[in-house]
């Protein structure tokens, strides 16, 4: 298993939408100015939040469904900025819309599947959507799925979302130092998982992205 990590491009989301550091106006000034009606500022602030937003989903939900919950999370989010009383703090209160849309996700799905059990009861052939995809790409993210809930988003925004550290910090409000550090526990904790998976973890050598 190759171990460059290329996902960027296998599960591009978002990321061409604001593939380069917006330039121009801050985070709080665009706030403001969509807090007051202006809904290019809005534009503004989906364009440089999707990553974020993108990749926090693609670490909870399915990959097939995160498009369309991340225009959920932004649609939710606007009628309820008015509400955000401190407005250099929008990084982390969209996160946290975006995670509990993940969690209204599972619900719904938990619903939906109980409903369809019962109707097709005798049915025990696997849906279409349900089959595991074995690409090496879908493995690691998988197995990115499978960390602990830190480092899950903070490797997903790092090696999907092609997000810097810096900037993972800066969107989601942990320090610089956290992100350090929740990207090398989580690269160590992915290396060992895919090593114990492939029997090869002696004869692979993996970096922790910066």
């Amino acid at each position: 298993m190759s171990t460059d990590f290329k996902l960027q491009s296998t599960f591009p989301g978002l990321a061409a939408v604001n593939s380069a550091t917006e330039t121009g106006a801050s985070d709080i000034a665009l706030v403001q100015a969509a807090q007051n009606g202006d809904r290019s500022a809005f534009g503004k602030l989906y364009a440089r939040y999707s990553r974020l937003v993108h990749g926090i989903l693609l670490s909870k939900v399915p990959h097939a469904a995160v498009e369309d919950l991340v225009q959920d999370v932004f649609l939710q989010a606007l009628p309820r900025l008015n509400s955000l009383r401190d407005v250099s703090r929008f990084g982390g209160w969209l996160a946290a819309i975006a995670r509990n849309r993940a969690i209204d996700f599972h619900r719904q799905s938990r619903r939906a599947d109980e409903f369809d059990e019962q109707i097709h009861e005798g049915d025990k052939q696997p849906h279409a959507a349900h089959r595991v995809d074995q690409s090496e790409a879908h493995q690691i993210l998988e197995a990115i799925r499978s960390l602990p809930n830190t480092y899950r988003e903070t490797l997903i925004l790092r090696l999907v979302e092609g997000m810097t550290g810096p900037e993972i910090a800066a969107r989601t409000g942990l320090t610089h130092g956290s992100v350090r550090v929740n990207l090398h526990r989580g690269m160590q904790q992915l290396r060992e998982l895919l090593g114990r998976k492939t029997g090869a973890s002696d004869s692979q050598t993996w970096s922790t992205p910066t």
